[in-house]
Parts: C-alpha cells; structure tokens; sequence
C-alpha cells in the first residue's frame, strides 16, 4: 500500500487468491486497501473512504448484497461506486446488483485490462460528479462556497453544536453603499471588489473548521464552530479592520475603498430553536450595525 497515491481502492473478496491477484493489477495505479468479508468491508469504506469498492457477491456471513445494502444506506458510503467481482454468470444475478446499486461487473476469471479499464471508468465518471458538485456548491464571483453549500453546513454544524451543547456563532457581513460604489465605478468594478472583501475574508479565518460562503449579492456570512459571543465579536471587528484598510485597485481611477457592516450572533442550539432563527438573530444585528451609518459590528 503506498499512502502517496490519491486514488484508493477497496477489495473485498474472500479468497487470498482473488485478492493477491486483484492487489497486483490495480497496485501500480491505486492505494490498494483489502477486507476478507462483510464486516470488515464495512468499517474499512467508513474509514478509508476509497474511490471505487470491488465487492464478491458469494462470501460467507454476509454477501455481496448485504453488504452493499449497508454501504448505500449509509451517508458516508453511500457515493462510493461498487463493482461486482463475480464468477456468476446470469443476467438475473447482474440485474439484482443493479437494483441494489452496483455500477458494473467484473468476471471471473479476471482480465487485468478489463479491471483496470472497469475501475478507471468508475473514478473517472466519480470525478466529473465531484466536479459538478464541487461547482454546484461554489460562487463562481468570488470562489466563496455559495448559499447552498453554507446551509448544508449550517445543519451539520448546528446539530453537533446540539449535540455536545457548544456555542456557535454566526456572523452576517454587508458591504456597506455597495450600490453607489457600482453606480459610481461600475458592476464591474463591483466585482472586483466583492472578489477582493471575499479574499480577504477568507485569509482572516484561521481555524480549519470556521467557514466563510457569500450568502447573496453583496452579504457574505460566516460560521464559527464552538465560539463564544467575545471570540465572535472579536473576529468580527478583525474583519471589519481589515476590510476597512483594504486598497481596492480600480483600473484608470487609482484604489478606491470599502467597508462592511456585521451582525453577530450566538447560541448553543436547543432542540425546540431552529437554525433558521439563528440566522434570524444574525440579521437583526446586522441591521442594527447597518443603521449606525454602517462600518460597525453590533450583536
């Protein structure tokens, strides 16, 4: 196993033939993980997340169908493409796999072009979904995640939050007269600008786990997991410093300049407050930064 490798493959068959064999065709190219039955199968796709899983339907305990089952029916798995590695040879055996979501067979005995084309083509037809989703989940302005990716987020966040009862903040940011900067130098220029608050946004987040999205137009929004109210606030007039002393280079008029105004918001979620309040509340004290004139934090 050679951890350097990016792509990673799991195979699960029961014979120490089939899996050496398999091992030796996909080695050269993949991170090559193994499991000699059901169970373990299971717990190595839980915790080594691979590309593709070629899976053998005849096992003893568990069979290629259980196990498959457990994998689609878990959120961590579910993505994870299985192939069949069969000596079965009837069409009602492959139109079972199907059904329980197998993406291709292989038979044996094995061809080692047919393995490596078959798992090539699952990787490569997993990327082109990672990348749709990648972009789906992206502000294609400011390279922020988007709206869509926060929420998902949010709701992970706020449940774990829920869960080891700890605080999570939220902070809310607006550009402030972000109209009158576009009318005054142009949508274009706007976006420059939003690219370069967005930037510098994210450079200001230090933690692995804070998250920074653009929530729409010129708001962008940021998560921060188990923060109090100070360390929010904190963060929050860090951001507004930085955006505040920001030279903002505007192509024929020199640097122009902007700043924001945040609201900040936070709590340690309870089963009967929904994440939607949440951001509620962040709004509330966003307006009340907006209507000081703006440039302010207010929670």
């Amino acid at each position: 196993m050679d951890a350097t490798k990016q792509d990673k493959v799991l195979i699960v068959d029961d014979d120490d033939s089939n899996l050496m064999l398999l091992t030796h065709i996909l080695d050269p190219e993949y991170t090559v993980y193994t499991a000699k039955n059901g169970g373990e199968a299971i717990r190595a796709a839980e915790k080594y997340l691979p590309d593709v899983i070629l899976l053998d339907i005849i096992m003893p305990e568990q069979d290629g169908y259980t196990v498959i089952s457990s994998l689609k029916s878990s959120e961590k798995t579910r993505g994870i493409p299985v192939i069949f590695i069969t000596g079965l040879s009837n069409t009602d055996s492959e139109a079972k796999g199907f059904a329980f979501g197998a993406s291709d067979y292989i038979s044996k005995p094995f061809s080692p072009e047919v393995v490596k084309f078959r798992v090539r083509n699952q990787k490569k037809m997993l990327d082109q979904l990672r990348t749709i989703e990648q972009l789906s989940l992206t502000d294609q302005l400011t390279n922020l995640p988007n709206r869509r990716s926060f929420e998902i987020r949010l709701q992970s966040e706020w449940a774990r939050a829920r869960r080891e009862q700890t605080p999570l903040s939220i902070c809310m940011l607006d550009v402030d007269k972000f109209k009158n900067y576009n009318d005054t130098y142009g949508h274009q220029q706007g976006d420059i600008a939003l690219r370069a608050v967005a930037e510098n946004l994210a450079q200001t987040l230090k933690r692995p786990g804070d998250f920074a999205a653009r929530w729409g137009g010129e708001e962008l929004v940021v998560l921060l997991p188990n923060t109090n109210s100070r360390g929010a606030c904190v963060l929050a007039e860090q951001i507004r410093r930085r955006v505040e002393g920001m030279d903002i280079p505007c192509p024929g008029r020199g640097q122009t300049k902007l700043t924001v105004s945040i609201g900040v918001h936070t709590q340690v979620p309870e089963h009967s407050v929904v994440s939607s309040e949440f951001i509620l509340e962040a709004d509330a004290a966003l307006y009340a930064a907006k209507s000081r004139e703006g440039n302010k934090v207010c929670n």
